[in-house]
């Protein structure tokens, strides 16, 4: 599928995108209320003063305007690839403008892959924590209802990753009204309680934020591991800007989720310098008592549409990941017929399910679960700074001074966040940060593996011109059709041939030797998707293009051969791959347990054929043993 960066929506169109942009790129952010100010009140550090809840508010404030506008909203729409943006769009586009330095480049993307390893330790806790938070809603109600508050939010949880495989088409359309329901709901509970003491709209002033550093600063540094909770999901705004544009985000932001996150920090400051004694649930206690239950329903949709958004986007970022090499195939499904992006990979499903279903019974709260958030967010921001200064610096060719005034400023903002929140490693950091780790072990391992596995296969390989040249010198029995010949490297011979040829002892009358590539740019067009070499005796050798955002289809990508004077019949062609099982030894190139899991993971690898979007029926595989 090509693709093209968006064009200038009319004014109905943009109006739809917004809509869309704030039902799915801030859900997340938009949730932070139920729990970010209760968690900085809660431990019992901070005294709750009236100079503190200013101060506090003030940060918070702050914190949006720097981080999420004009960090994410001004400075890093811009770097956009190709249109897509995230972590892995930087990530190349990093790796690219830096592309004449190697050593760099590799720093860059294992920095990278670290990055997008540690978006899973958070795509574990966003939903835990914001489905608890919102369920939590109903001891403020009913305080005798507190013990059913983890199995309902586990019910909850189970419902919402049970129905991924049918996919979001049929309901995704709600998701922007709901959320902005949500957020209209947010803003009217915040208004309502800072009209009642308008005063508390002074911790705009930044001076407040800076009089309670200045006076505790112990304290302030411990409130920051709390205070970035009101920009998580920030990263969200980067990562889909493929799918609205910068334009709809942007407007969304300014328009309606930025006031209304702010009105309702304030509400909560106003309503806790009246009424101290609600500092345990401030958001709910904002609402009368008769809107608690409805309240509680909407928080839990809108905290449901937040977690369907981050495991949409941990589907599509483990996709991404797998085309770039990082990790073996998985089993993907479509689940739109007319949207190619949505997908459903069960594998990943199901390994978030278990995985936040433990951090929701081991935590069993929202309040040590918030101790567990934040390290992985800040790191995240931390590595996407670092990346824009490569992007700024080498893709755009801008002085040194402009770069690194324009990063360095966020990335000292983004240190003392994350510094902040490495004291709470111990009291649940580690949890998202040893998902990261894990994950980024087998990314690598995986990368690793399959350069191993390359350089082992390419040092018994043959030639594949001098090879055919052999062949034809007494050539075998020819038949109809044409062979496909599936080969990871260019200008080589594939062992599907050579098995062919001995066991077989014939050749099609057509045969093309395919390598697909894969590239660091989100899309190539098909007018750019294959490259034809005619090798003689009617054998060709192609290679097929992809970006890692784009779908791969090989039998669609042939058709183009037709441009090059060679037909193919669905029905007489053939695809031989070839099924190479890996042998670990001692000795090589990697740690005997690396080894040994890169071949259980290679051995556990769905099929190239469905990968592909190869037809089963036509499909021939052959095996052989590698040893690495």
């Amino acid at each position: 599928m090509q693709h093209a960066p968006h064009a200038k929506p009319n004014a109905k169109e943009l109006a739809a995108l917004t809509l869309g942009a704030i039902g799915i790129v801030y859900g997340d952010i938009g949730t932070s209320p139920l729990y970010a100010l209760k968690e900085v009140f809660n431990h019992g550090h901070l005294p709750l003063t009236p100079e503190n809840i200013y101060g506090i508010l003030s940060m918070m404030f702050w914190t949006l305007t720097v981080i999420v506008s004009l960090k994410y909203v001004t400075l890093i729409l811009r770097a956009d690839n190709n249109g897509e943006g995230g972590l892995v769009a930087m990530l190349t586009l990093a790796s690219t403008a830096v592309k004449d330095k190697p050593a760099l480049r590799g720093k860059l993307l294992a920095l990278g892959i670290f990055g997008t390893a540690i978006f899973f330790g958070d795509g574990v806790i966003t939903p835990a924590i914001s489905v608890l938070s919102a369920v939590e809603g109903m001891e403020v109600a009913a305080p005798q209802l507190e013990r059913y508050v983890v199995p309902i939010t586990l019910v909850v949880l189970t419902l919402l990753f049970m129905v991924q495989k049918h996919g979001t088409s049929g309901i995704g359309k709600f998701f922007g009204p709901i959320t902005a329901l949500w957020f209209i709901v947010v803003a009217l509970l915040g208004l309502y309680h800072v009209l009642q003491n308008p005063a508390v709209l002074a911790a705009m002033n930044p001076l407040y934020a800076l009089s309670f550093i200045a006076d505790h600063p112990m304290l302030a540094f411990i409130a920051l591991g709390a205070v970035i909770l009101c920009a998580t999901g920030a990263e969200a705004l980067y990562a889909d800007m493929g799918h609205f544009g910068k334009l709809p985000i942007r407007l969304a932001w300014f328009s309606l989720v930025m006031p209304a996150l702010v009105l309702n920090y304030f509400g909560q400051g106003a309503m806790l310098l009246a009424h101290p004694e609600n500092v345990a649930n401030p958001f709910f206690e904002m609402a009368p008592h008769w809107a608690l239950y409805p309240l509680v329903g909407l928080a839990t949709c809108a905290t449901v549409i937040a977690s369907q958004a981050l495991i949409t986007a941990a589907f599509s970022v483990t996709k991404q990941v797998i085309q770039l090499g990082y990790l073996p195939r998985l089993r993907i499904l479509h689940t739109s017929e007319k949207e190619t992006g949505q997908i459903y990979i069960p594998f990943v499903n199901w390994a978030l399910y278990g995985c936040i279903v433990l951090a929701v019974i081991f935590f069993g709260s929202s309040g040590k679960l918030a101790a567990a958030y934040g390290i992985t967010v800040t790191i995240d921001m931390m590595i996407t700074t670092v990346m824009t200064f490569f992007v700024i610096r080498f893709a755009w060719k801008m002085s040194w001074m402009v770069c690194v005034l324009a990063t360095a400023f966020f990335f000292a903002i983004d240190l003392m966040f994350f510094s902040a929140n490495v004291i709470k490693v111990i009291d649940g950091g580690w949890f998202p940060l040893l998902i990261g780790i894990v994950m980024f072990s087998l990314m690598m391992t995986w990368k690793d593996g399959r350069e191993l596995l390359s350089s082992s296969l390419r040092s018994d390989a043959i030639d594949l011109r001098p090879f055919l040249e052999a062949v034809f010198c007494s050539p075998p029995l020819r038949v109809d059709g044409t062979a496909v010949f599936l080969n990871a490297d260019a200008g080589t011979t594939p062992n599907a041939l050579l098995h062919n040829l001995k066991h077989n002892k014939v050749l099609h009358k057509q045969n093309l030797f395919v390598t697909v590539r894969s590239h660091e740019v989100p899309w190539i067009p098909l007018k750019n998707r294959i490259e034809v070499e005619d090798l003689g005796n009617d054998c060709w050798q192609v290679i097929l293009h992809y970006g890692f955002k784009n779908e791969p289809d090989v039998p669609r990508a042939l058709k183009l051969l037709k441009e090059h004077s060679v037909f193919l019949d669905d029905m007489e062609t053939s695809y031989f791959l070839s099924r190479d099982i890996v042998i670990p030894t001692m000795g090589g190139g990697m740690a005997p347990w690396r080894e040994k899991l890169f071949a259980s993971m290679h051995r556990n690898a769905s099929g190239a054929a469905a990968f592909l979007n190869l037809p089963t029926n036509r499909v021939v595989e052959l095996g052989s043993k590698v040893e690495i």
